[in-house]
């Protein structure tokens, strides 16, 4: 072997002299592939990208490994676009879960949305009253439609119905006893116990009943001089069936009169719709929960109302006023954009149960089979290939809401000849936008249901024709 060979394999750079070798930030940027980029992207942030490629390279090299010392185009291109990509990044759910709480649960009517960046882009009358020049309530932007749907008196609005319902026991428990039925001591989402949530409040809870049988008489005995209120709990994300019985918010609030003390409902998902259609099953409606002698009610704006992520609190004037005076109310309070995107939710209710189908968790919910049927054709069409064939298909509510609900509906089934169907659903959700789907007895369905209008259709279609190939 001649002596140059061994010479250069014996010598190897070292790192300090490797990154003596990488460009300046100016030199890169008048490389012909740098500089494509300019009408894209702002200089300043070409040039921090630019600034980043090289801060990679530059902690590779100290590390021992190799790299190339020269900066490409695509590499600061990757930066770039990765800075611009928004956060939440919006996928199409086929899935059939209306209120998807891995998907943002409900989307908003594309005339919320509107309404939600007019709001944040501009100046706004959040706590200015027109009329007189003075400060208002920034409740007063939605308290009356809440009023005119539901016939509260009042209402108050917080970030989430764990703090709605967190509020209430701090203001009116707070070192006096809650009585709940052991049949409701629930747990909602991210572990959250309905007993934590009352030691953190201050509250002493006070089981009655038992797992699946509470009756009044249970209530009545666990009433004291130290009761602050009774609280009933929807089970809303899992149901008791067999051999049960529990107490009716018409007898408790008999009761709850009789001994002065409030009655409240956690509805956990509240609907402001007149009634709910039977083929999604029974429940109760907001309206209903009043009607019946609740003196406060809260639930969620995010679940079957289809708004943002708020608590709602509707009830008595007197009470709804203690809650808003309480300090822990300004903490839990919530900003001028969920109030754009709720108000602007909650008037798509003015037009009735009929009108309330242009918020989509609505629509989606009380969609005709048959309707169905024809979009699961339209997007099996728009495949064109022969592995996609129309399937009736079973929807969910989803959002821990009506558990047993089934939403009879239709799909299309896929299958990717020679690939198992979880590897196509791991290349459905690597494109652009990604394609959440379900798996039922090795195939992937698209349930229609949950596909938003046929925009979205078509660009389901273009998703699934790549991730077949």
């Amino acid at each position: 072997m001649p002596d140059n060979i061994i010479e250069t394999i014996a010598y190897m750079p070292t790192a300090n002299e490797t990154l003596r070798k990488l460009p300046s930030v100016d030199k890169v940027l008048l490389q012909a592939d740098i500089r494509v980029l300019l009408p894209r992207f702002p200089r300043e942030v070409v040039l921090e990208g630019i600034r980043q490629v090289l801060y990679e390279k530059r902690k590779t090299l100290r590390s021992g490994k190799r790299t190339p010392v020269k900066v490409a185009g695509k590499d600061v291109g990757a930066v770039l676009g990765r800075w611009m990509r928004p956060l939440l990044q919006k996928v199409i759910n086929a899935t059939g879960v209306v209120v998807h709480t891995n998907l943002g649960r409900a989307p908003l009517a594309q005339e919320v949305a509107a309404a939600t960046a007019e709001a944040g882009a501009a100046y706004s009358n959040l706590e200015m009253d027109l009329k007189t020049g003075r400060r208002g309530s920034r409740m007063d932007v939605i308290r009356e439609i809440l009023r005119e749907r539901t016939g509260a008196e009042d209402a108050l609005v917080v970030n989430n119905n764990a703090a709605a319902v967190y509020l209430i026991l701090k203001v009116l428990a707070s070192g006096r006893e809650a009585v709940v039925s052991r049949g409701e001591l629930v747990e909602i989402g991210g572990s959250f116990r309905i007993p934590d949530v009352m030691a953190a409040s201050g509250a002493k809870l006070v089981e009655v009943g038992t797992t699946n049988k509470t009756r009044i008489g249970d209530y009545a005995k666990a009433i004291g001089p130290d009761t602050a209120l009774l609280l009933k709990v929807h089970r809303s994300n899992f149901e008791l069936v067999g051999f049960t019985e529990e107490t009716s918010v018409g007898e408790l609030s008999g009761i709850a009169r009789k001994h002065r003390i409030p009655l409240v409902m956690d509805m956990g998902c509240g609907t402001l719709l007149d009634r709910l259609p039977p083929e999604i099953g029974p429940g109760p409606t907001v309206k209903g929960i009043l009607s019946e002698g609740a003196d406060l009610v809260c639930f969620s704006g995010d679940k079957l109302l289809g708004g943002p992520q708020s608590g709602i609190l509707l009830g008595k004037k007197e009470l709804i006023g203690s809650l808003a005076k309480e300090p822990m109310a300004r903490a839990l309070r919530v900003g001028k954009l969920t109030l754009a995107a709720l108000g602007a939710t909650l008037s798509l209710y003015r037009g009735g149960d009929w009108g309330a189908r242009a918020v989509p968790v609505v629509g989606m919910l009380l969609a005709e089979p048959k309707d169905l049927k024809k979009r699961a054709e339209k997007l099996k069409k728009s495949i064109g290939k022969a592995e996609a064939r129309v399937v009736p298909a079973v929807g969910q509510v989803g959002g821990g809401a009506m558990p047993l609900a089934k939403l009879e509906g239709f799909g299309v089934a896929l299958k990717m000849k020679g690939k198992k169907a979880k590897d196509l659903l791991e290349r459905l959700r690597a494109q652009d936008p990604p394609v959440l789907a379900r798996l039922h007895q090795d195939q992937v369905i698209l349930d229609v249901r949950t596909v938003l209008g046929d925009e979205q259709l078509g660009l389901l279609a273009q998703a699934v024709r790549k991730a077949i190939g």
